[in-house]
């Protein structure tokens, strides 16, 4: 098993050929602030080109997946080659799909391990399949601020979902258990707490 930290802020880890991309500002929720948001495309895009990699693993450390956005950020963080630079017109938020579904011909698997928000559940739904700890909430949220729903969930909860499911979810502003999750065709499997990041190795293995 080879450590390979990014960053403090995404560390990926390789077990044979599974590339585990943990988000790591648990004291932040795992909320995204504009250089952790580009961490986790930077990471899945280098997992993309690697070709000792057959399946990438994403997951959170802490209690929560990912909180969404970061409000109280004021970051200013921007890729820095030149190559995601290019990527820097539609910004993190319209490369999460991106760097998921079209860049990375691998399957992507979300280990979701608690709370997935707003942009958090827009990164949780663009992985290929999921794994959902039964403590997981997933919310969309944007209603209560008055938004639409970004970092392609109109594209991929219609597609898991269905349009009027997806857009009841969205409108009134529902919370989803990890049990409920099932039901809702947001994830293929929910598993116990303490159970989840064995299960998500266990997965991606086979």
């Amino acid at each position: 098993r080879d450590g390979n930290p990014m960053s403090t802020l995404v560390t990926t880890e390789d077990t044979g050929h599974v590339r585990t991309i943990r988000l790591n500002r648990p004291e932040k929720k795992n909320a995204l602030s504009q250089e952790l948001a580009w961490k986790i495309v930077e990471a899945v895009d280098a997992a993309a080109v690697d070709d000792n990699v057959w399946v990438v693993a994403l997951t959170g450390n802490g209690d929560v997946f990912c909180a969404g956005l970061d409000l109280g950020g004021s970051d200013s963080y921007s890729p820095h080659t030149p190559q995601m630079a290019m990527l820097d017109d539609i910004g993190w938020v319209g490369n999460f799909v991106l760097a998921l579904r079209k860049r990375c011909d691998k399957p992507v698997v979300g280990g979701i391990n608690g709370a997935a928000v707003g942009a958090g559940l827009g990164l949780a739904m663009a992985c290929d399949a999921r794994i959902v700890a039964r403590s997981a909430r997933l919310m969309a949220g944007y209603t209560r601020i008055g938004g639409s729903p970004d970092a392609g969930l109109s594209i991929t909860l219609p597609q898991m979902m269905g349009y009027e499911k997806a857009l009841r979810f969205m409108m009134e502003n529902r919370t989803v258990t990890g049990e409920e999750a099932l039901k809702w065709d947001m994830a293929g499997e929910v598993c116990d707490d303490d159970k989840l990041q064995d299960r998500l190795q266990e997965y991606c293995q086979t």
